[in-house]
């Protein structure tokens, strides 16, 4: 490194051709300049453009993800009222097909019932016609009883 920096101490030769490049201590002055320079263009430059540039990048990304995620709800708002739609598509004929049950089974219980009515209204009055009968018969017999013992004699038929 010694001899390296005493190259570049040590005056150029010279040439009786003008040299493209003259390297003496301007060089170290040149050096600092760019040196200061890149410092300074560094922080009030360079930094700022690439916290723009994060930040729009950040931004554009949040973007995409904002409208990603808007076509995403979008679609499931879309499939849901589809969802909706067909339940209440199937809700309806379901209630129709319940409806016609009902009236089914309402009407097969309403004949059921009016049959067994019909059936007990038949057995009620051969009950009555029957106990009547007894009780026609009976009749005379109780009519007979109830007379010997106002009359306190026997009565004849």
């Amino acid at each position: 490194m010694n001899s390296a920096l005493a190259l570049l101490l040590q005056a150029a030769p010279e040439a009786h051709e003008p040299q493209l490049i003259d390297v003496d201590h301007t060089v170290f002055i040149q050096l600092g300049i760019f040196l200061i320079l890149m410092l300074v263009l560094n922080k009030f430059l360079w930094k700022p453009y690439l916290r723009v540039r994060t930040e729009r990048v950040a931004r554009v990304d949040g973007y995409r993800e904002e409208a990603d995620a808007q076509q995403r709800l979008a679609r499931a708002d879309a499939a849901l009222a589809e969802a909706r739609r067909v339940g209440a598509g199937e809700r309806a004929v379901a209630r129709a097909e319940a409806h016609t049950r009902e009236q089914t089974l309402l009407a097969e219980a309403t004949a059921a019932t009016q049959r067994k009515l019909a059936e007990a209204r038949a057995r009620l009055a051969a009950v009555v016609q029957a106990e009547r009968k007894k009780l026609e018969a009976d009749s005379s017999e109780v009519a007979m009883a109830a007379a010997r013992k106002i009359l306190g004699r026997e009565v004849g038929a």
